[in-house]
């Protein structure tokens, strides 16, 4: 642990100067303001303290923070979390910052900044062009990070708001548009197979009912009676195994369906 937060300070340099001060102008009004509303900050970095000290300083200013704790299936989290902003590393354990910024950009236009001490220009063009927002060098200053978040955060939901991704077994549903995306396949639904997969997918674990999903159809205006139910369900079925999910929807005979 010590080892952890001596590399934490090294990294974040005016970290320990600055804290203290910081917050008590943050109270008074600094040019740096606190958030008014809760944002999520998803923070996907191996040391823990460094992750450990941006986190303690998030926090400070009204962020709700998250650090990455499973490095082989970051998505599973990401999608869990629903974050407004990523703070991403390059140099993670089984596959590196660049992978997961592209795997997030399949299905999220969630804004993203590598931290790192890999800033050379190739590094830095290269997590541009995977789809990072911003590149910020190790070492930095924590009030610099900070600064660059809530300005991110402002430009980027002050006129509208994070859309949420549900996941399940790797396969992720964008709640603001009908795809599924699974691997490299992108999955295109129709607006009742979107609410069928919506519905079950929000409801993990759980079986729904038929009836809970036809009441769901049955905002899209159309009429839908058993057997339509029947055939959506059925075709959606066919377009998840075709992208190589199989047994992705499970029938529970007399009651409803269930993701599986």
């Amino acid at each position: 642990m010590k080892s952890h937060i001596k590399a934490a300070e090294s990294i974040c340099k005016p970290y320990k100067r600055t804290y203290q001060k910081t917050c008590q102008k943050g109270i008074k009004g600094s040019i740096i303001e606190r958030t008014t509303r809760m944002y999520r900050l998803f923070i996907i970095e191996d040391d823990r303290g460094i992750a450990e000290a941006i986190s303690d300083q998030a926090q400070m200013w009204g962020l709700e923070v998250k650090c990455a704790e499973n490095f082989r299936n970051i998505l599973a989290e990401f999608a869990e979390f629903n974050p407004h902003l990523i703070l991403i590393d390059i140099g993670l354990p089984f596959f590196d910052g660049y992978y997961w910024c592209g795997e997030i950009r399949k299905s999220s236009s969630v804004p993203i900044i590598f931290i790192s001490s890999a800033s050379d220009n190739m590094n830095i063009v290269m997590a541009i062009n995977m789809g990072g927002d911003d590149f910020i060098s190790k070492p930095f200053d924590i009030n610099v990070l900070m600064a660059k978040v809530q300005a991110m955060l402002r430009r980027t939901y002050d006129f509208s708001q994070a859309v949420p991704v549900l996941e399940h077994r790797g396969a992720l549903l964008n709640t603001g548009s009908n795809v599924l995306i699974y691997g490299d396949e992108k999955i295109e639904l129709t607006k009742n197979e979107y609410r069928i997969l919506l519905n079950l997918m929000e409801n993990k674990g759980k079986v729904v009912s038929r009836e809970k999903l036809m009441e769901s159809l049955w905002q899209t205006d159309s009429f839908v009676d058993e057997n339509t139910l029947t055939v959506n369900v059925g075709r959606l079925r066919k377009k998840l195994e075709a992208a190589g999910l199989e047994d992705f929807i499970k029938t529970k005979f007399g009651v409803g369906y269930m993701i599986g």
